[in-house]
C-alpha cells in the first residue's frame, strides 16, 4: 500500500512473515526472489534495484514487482523501509560484517573484485559519461565551488575538493562541520555550484545544506544513490553511483572514480590548469611536502 495509507514502518518480524508468505503464494519469479531477500534482507537495504536484481539473478521488473507485493508504493520507498527496519534492529551493518565470514573461502575477495567492477561499468555508463562532461563545463564557469559531505562521504568531498584545488582557484577547501557548512553557504552567491554527497541513510547536515542552497538558488550536483534521495531534488545534474559489494558499508570505489572523471574532464578543457598543477607540485617541493624515494 502507498506511504500515507500506510500508518508505521514495518518492523524486520513484519517484513520477513511478508516475504515468508510471498516464497509460498507468490508466483514463480517472486518467490524464488522473497526467499533470497528472506535470508539477506539487508542485501536490499543496500542496493539499487538493478544492483538487487545483479546480486539475486532475477530481472529488474522482478525486483520491482517484489516491492509492490510487500506493499509499498515503488521499489525506493521499499528499500527505505527495509533499512528503518534494519536500523531499529540494530543489523544494518553488523549483519553484513557477520556475513563475511559466511562466505567460502577465496569467495569473499572474489565477490568484492565483481562488485567493484559491476559499480565502475555502471558509474561510466553512456549517459553518466555525458553527465560527467556537463558537469565539468558547469563547474569550469562556476565562481565558487562547494564539496559538502560528512561521515564516511567526507573522504569524497575533500577528494574531490583537494584534487580540483590542485588545478582550479574557485574550488573552496571541503565543508564538514554542521556550523561551517551553514555559515559558508550563508555566503555564497549566484553563480557558485554546490556540490552534494550523500547516500542512505542519508545525513542530516548534508539535508540541510540542500535545502539551504535551494533556498539560495544555487546550482546544485548531487552525488547520490537514486533520484528519490532528498539531495537530488532541483539538481543541476544527479549522478546516482552503484555500491554494490559485500563489505559491511557501501562501496565507495565507484564515487572516487566518478569524481576523478569530473575533475579529469575539466584539466581536459583547460589550457591553465596544467600549470597550476606543475605549480602546485613545485610548492610542495620546496616546503618539503614529499619525500623523494632517494
Amino acid at each position: 500500500m502507498p506511504d500515507d495509507e500506510r500508518p508505521d514502518t514495518p518492523t524486520l518480524d513484519e517484513l520477513s512473515r511478508a516475504l515468508a508468505e510471498l516464497t509460498r503464494e507468490g508466483t514463480p519469479a517472486i518467490s524464488g526472489l522473497a526467499q533470497w531477500v528472506l535470508e539477506q534482507p539487508q542485501e536490499l537495504a543496500f542496493h539499487s534495484v538493478r544492483g538487487l536484481a545483479d546480486a539475486a539473478g532475477v530481472n529488474v521488473n522482478t525486483a520491482y514487482r517484489l516491492a509492490l507485493a510487500l506493499g509499498f508504493s515503488g521499489y525506493d520507498d521499499c528499500r527505505r523501509g527495509f533499512q528503518e527496519a534494519l536500523r531499529q534492529a540494530g543489523g544494518l551493518y553488523g549483519t553484513r560484517a557477520m556475513q563475511l565470514s559466511w562466505r567460502g573461502k577465496g569467495r569473499l575477495i572474489d565477490d568484492l573484485r565483481e562488485a567493484a567492477q559491476a559499480n565502475l561499468d555502471e558509474a561510466f555508463s553512456e549517459t553518466n559519461i555525458d553527465r560527467i562532461t556537463e558537469a565539468a563545463q558547469q563547474l569550469l564557469s562556476a565562481r565558487r565551488i562547494y564539496c559538502v559531505g560528512v561521515r564516511s562521504c567526507f573522504s569524497l568531498a575533500h577528494y574531490l575538493s583537494y584534487t580540483g584545488r590542485m588545478a582550479f582557484p574557485n574550488f573552496e577547501r571541503p565543508l564538514v562541520e554542521p556550523g561551517s557548512i551553514a555559515d559558508t553557504l550563508a555566503q555564497a552567491e549566484s553563480g557558485d555550484v554546490v556540490i552534494l554527497i550523500s547516500f542512505s541513510l542519508y545525513s542530516a547536515e548534508v539535508v540541510r545544506a540542500h535545502e539551504a542552497a535551494v533556498a539560495k538558488g544555487l546550482t546544485v550536483i548531487a552525488i547520490t544513490d537514486s533520484y528519490a534521495s532528498p539531495i537530488a531534488r532541483r539538481a543541476s545534474i544527479v549522478f546516482c553511483v552503484p555500491m554494490a559489494g559485500p563489505q559491511p558499508l557501501p562501496s565507495h570505489g565507484a564515487g572516487f572514480a566518478l569524481v576523478e572523471g569530473i575533475v579529469s574532464e575539466m584539466i581536459a578543457a583547460s589550457e591553465d590548469a596544467p600549470e597550476r598543477i606543475m605549480e602546485f607540485e613545485r610548492l610542495m617541493l620546496e616546503l618539503g611536502s614529499y619525500v623523494t624515494a632517494d
